[in-house]
C-alpha cells in the first residue's frame, strides 16, 4: 500500500521555563501536534503537515460526495458510465490506496472531474468530449486520484487549522474535527457544486506527477498526457474561457514541460508492467 508515512520530521520545540500560562501551554501543545503530524507523500516523498486522520477525511469525503450527487443529474447506465467504471477501477487499483471506491458520472457540460477522500470520484460528461479515449480518461482520473493519494485536501484543511491554532481551531484539532463544509472547501466544492480547483500550483504539479505514475502502473501509456492537455488548451480557446478543470493549474506551456520531465520515470512503470522497470 502506498500511503504517506507518519514520521517525526519536525524539530521538537523547546518547552517554556517556569510556570507556563494557559496560553503558553496551548501554544506548546499546538507545536507538539504539528511535530507529530508531519508526513510524506507517496511517490514524490514531499514533507507535509496532516492534522486530519484518514478515517475522518474519508467520512467527510463521503458526506460531501452525497451532497454533490443530490444536486446533480447522475447517469446510472450507458457508455459513459461503463467507460468511467472501467478506467476508474484500474486507476484505483494501481494507486495502492485502500478505499471504498465509488465512481459517478454527472450529466453536465462542465469539462470537469474531482476525487474526494475515501475514494469518491465524479466525472462530468462535458469532459469526455476532450478525453476521447480510455487513455485520455486515465490522464484525468490519475490526476484527480493523485490528489487523494497525496492527501491534498487533508493537507489544506491542516494548513488552515495550523494557521489558527491557539483558539477555536486548536479545540477542533484536539477533538472537534472539521465538518463537511471544510472538506468541500478544501476540495473546491462551492455552493453550486462546481469544482473550483482550489489547489495551489505545487499540488497540481504533484498530482500530475503522481497521476502519470498511477496511470502507467494501470497499463495506460503516460505519453497520452501531452495530447490530452493540448486538447484541453484548444477547448479552452474555443469556449472563450478556461475550462473549470484548468483554473489555478499551471500554464499550458509549463504543464507540458513538467510532464515531459516526469515522463521517463512514469515510462519505467509502464514498460515494467506496473513497477519500475529498472527495479526488476
Amino acid at each position: 500500500m502506498h500511503r504517506g508515512e507518519r514520521k517525526s520530521l519536525c524539530v521538537a520545540p523547546r518547552t517554556p521555563r517556569g510556570n507556563p500560562s494557559s496560553a503558553a501551554l496551548a501554544a506548546l501543545l499546538a507545536l507538539v501536534l504539528l511535530a507529530a503530524a508531519c508526513a510524506r507523500t507517496p511517490y514524490t516523498n514531499r514533507s507535509q503537515l496532516i492534522l486530519v486522520s484518514d478515517a475522518e477525511s474519508a467520512q467527510l469525503g463521503a458526506q460531501a460526495f452525497q451532497e454533490v450527487l443530490r444536486e446533480s443529474d447522475v447517469l446510472r447506465s450507458g457508455p459513459a458510465v461503463e467507460q468511467v467504471l472501467r478506467v476508474g477501477r484500474r486507476i484505483a487499483a494501481a494507486s495502492g490506496l485502500d478505499a471504498d471506491w465509488r465512481f459517478a458520472v454527472i450529466d453536465d457540460d462542465q469539462q470537469n472531474a474531482f476525487a474526494l477522500p475515501g475514494g469518491k470520484v465524479a466525472v462530468y460528461t462535458g469532459l469526455l468530449e476532450v478525453t476521447q479515449s480510455d487513455a485520455g480518461l486515465a490522464v484525468v482520473l490519475g490526476h484527480e486520484i493523485g490528489h487523494v493519494v497525496a492527501r491534498h485536501g487533508a493537507e489544506r484543511m491542516s494548513q488552515g487549522l495550523a494557521a489558527q491554532l491557539g483558539g477555536t481551531a486548536l479545540s477542533i484539532a484536539l477533538g472537534g474535527g472539521p465538518n463537511t463544509q471544510a472538506v468541500m472547501a478544501a476540495y473546491g466544492l462551492g455552493a453550486e457544486y462546481g469544482v473550483l480547483r482550489p489547489f495551489g500550483r505545487g499540488q497540481e504539479a504533484e498530482a500530475d506527477e503522481i497521476g502519470l505514475i498511477v496511470m502507467a502502473r494501470a497499463g495506460y501509456d503516460p505519453r497520452e498526457a501531452i495530447p490530452f492537455w493540448e486538447r484541453m488548451e484548444r477547448s479552452s480557446g474555443s469556449r472563450g474561457r478556461p475550462p473549470e478543470f484548468l483554473s489555478t493549474h499551471p500554464s499550458h506551456g509549463t504543464r507540458i514541460e513538467l510532464i515531459r520531465e516526469k515522463l521517463p520515470e512514469a515510462l519505467r512503470y509502464y514498460q515494467g508492467g506496473g513497477r519500475a522497470a529498472d527495479a526488476r
